[in-house]
């Protein structure tokens, strides 16, 4: 069961990792678009401000949760040595955190970016569990 937490432990830190580091190489590549979007987003927050946020960096949020999603829930899976459990535990780590996070942000975004975000997390990091448990097979 330790292993279990471990993996989920560890694939949510792995997570928050890929998050802000690829955060950061989307602000560095892209500082007229992407990064005066984060600045201006993050100070709508910070001061309850109306904010538009951007269709584009939406999308683009949407695709790097599900490929995170999927690595951390094969990581997670690889860590515990079972397939299941921990992916599953991530997810569910995943999703309370991001709902957390979102609620800070419901009138800046629309709820489409929401759903799109946080309803495939717990599906997609068991899948990557899945492809662990698959490796082992072949």
């Amino acid at each position: 069961m330790l292993r279990v937490i471990l993996g989920a432990i560890l694939g949510f830190i792995v997570w928050t990792i890929l998050l802000l580091g690829s955060d950061a190489v989307w602000v560095a590549l892209s500082p007229d678009w992407y990064g005066k979007h984060q600045a201006d987003f993050q100070a709508a927050i910070n001061n309850k401000t109306p904010f538009l946020a951007d269709t584009g960096v939406m999308i683009v949020a949407i695709f790097r949760s599900a490929i995170f999603s999927l690595i951390t829930g094969f990581i997670a899976a690889l860590i515990s040595r079972e397939s299941f459990k921990s992916p599953l535990l991530l997810g569910i780590f995943l999703v309370a955190f991001g709902a957390f996070i979102h609620s800070m942000m419901l009138d800046n975004v629309p709820i489409w970016y929401h759903i799109l975000i946080l309803i495939p997390i717990i599906p997609l990091t068991l899948l990557g569990g899945k492809l662990k448990g698959q490796k082992q097979i072949l």
